[in-house]
């Protein structure tokens, strides 16, 4: 069957890069849908949606936007326009897939449309700023590709037809060759680490898929926690082991390397029964180009590799922490199970390893204990959380809910 590719972008300023990344999707064999998100010119083009239809779902004209005399806020207006009319054309069946193009301005509203899409729908965005800084990770759906516009703010010019034309090829072959998730087992979905720093998956992942799960492993670097929350928050799993909380630490403390100021907070305000532990919440993680804090110029860092280092928090700042993730849990609707391992919190907090700290691990217990309120189930493992006997505790639990019909039971 032809696929269809949804084509967004301001037909009034960017008519040329959007007829030329048009006609590489039909030269490929696609189809096209077009919409334009223009709001103070007009295009000579015929349009499949245009701006006036983009704004008929927020029950605005174009007119009225332009009113508003900000253009910030006229954008915004048509940014949820396009994420409904999005939302609608897809469940329609009118597209297989969406790329839009733009620069700050474009590409903030196809953030929206991509995020209204489910997980399995290839979604493109060709954009001046692809791997910036400026784009906060909440935005940012699950499965999304970026390609970085090369030349491309003003005019076509041969750098940004290579951009163009590759990302026509990324988006019409991925509707090709997806293969959207079936959901035909329950899902159980694990935050993790590098297995230098956290190793509890290797035992895990076996011992689930055994009993009938699949099992999906987020690497908690930023957009994979992101992921992992936007699923959660969607019911997307049927249990959660969320035991790598570095991301949030991240946030907490300033760090480029987060997920969003949502983490902890997916599956808790989805009734998602959630298994908590602190793993590698010890330590704080930065880009590698990133400068040390002044506060932290006194601690040992880790680099691990040229894109990530690490420094080691104090009693205080552990102390403070536990008091944040009590917080996030104690508001979650669902069954939530806290595990505390007090001999560790990740690989390199063991005797002898350069993030050991007993006395800080122990204030960051101690700070949970004092905080934690009775909506808020914690247990205290002797053992560390790389250790076997973590794994068997979270397997417990884990049959204890099913038999309780909790958890659904898995499918073998």
């Amino acid at each position: 069957m032809k696929k269809t590719i949804l084509v967004i972008g301001t037909f009034d300023t960017k008519n040329d890069e959007l007829v030329y990344l048009i006609d590489k999707i039909k030269e490929q064999g696609g189809d096209v849908l077009t919409m334009d998100v223009s709001v103070l010119g007009d295009t000579n083009q015929t349009i499949d949606i245009t701006k006036h239809d983009v704004l008929a779902p927020v029950g605005e004209t174009i007119d009225d936007i332009i009113a508003l005399g900000e253009e910030c806020k006229a954008f915004k207006r048509m940014s949820a326009g396009a994420a409904a009319t999005t939302l609608r054309l897809y469940r329609e069946g009118k597209f297989d897939g969406m790329i839009a193009l733009g620069g700050t301005m474009g590409t903030d509203l196809a953030l929206d449309c991509a995020q209204v899409l489910p997980i399995g729908v290839p979604k493109h965005i060709v954009s001046t700023i692809a791997g910036s800084p400026l784009i906060a990770a909440e935005r940012m759906a699950s499965d999304m590709q970026f390609t970085l516009w090369a030349g491309g703010l003003y005019g076509l010019n041969p750098l940004c037809k290579s951009s163009l034309s590759q990302a026509a090829g990324a988006v019409l072959g991925a509707t090709r060759a997806v293969e959207p998730p079936t959901f035909d087992r329950p899902i159980i979905g694990i935050t993790s680490l590098g297995s230098s720093c956290l190793k509890y998956m290797k035992h895990l992942y076996p011992a689930l898929t055994k009993r009938g799960y699949d099992v999906a492993v987020f690497h908690t670097t930023g957009m994979g926690g992101m992921a992992f929350e936007r699923l959660a928050s969607e019911n997307a799993f049927t249990c959660v082991m969320d035991f790598s909380l570095q991301e949030l630490v991240n946030v907490v403390h300033g760090s480029l390397v987060n997920a969003g100021h949502d983490r902890l907070t997916g599956a808790g305000h989805a009734c998602v029964p959630q298994m908590v532990a602190p793993g590698a919440s010890d330590i704080l993680d930065m880009a590698g180009w990133q400068a040390i804090p002044a506060r932290f110029k006194d601690r040992l860092f880790h680099q691990h590799n040229r894109l990530i280092k690490s420094v080691k928090f104090n009693a205080e700042e552990r102390s403070e922490l536990a008091k944040v993730i009590v917080d996030r849990l104690a508001k979650a609707k669902g069954p939530t199970q806290y595990f505390l391992p007090k001999h560790g919190l990740e690989e390199w907090d063991r005797p002898g390893e350069p993030a050991h700290d007993p006395d800080g691990l122990q204030a960051f217990l101690a700070a949970t204990e004092a905080s934690a309120c009775g909506r808020v189930s914690t247990r205290l493992l002797d053992c560390h959380i790389n250790d076997e006997a973590f794994c068997e505790a979270v397997l417990g639990q884990l049959d204890a809910w099913v038999a309780r019909e909790i958890v659904a039971k898995g499918i073998t």
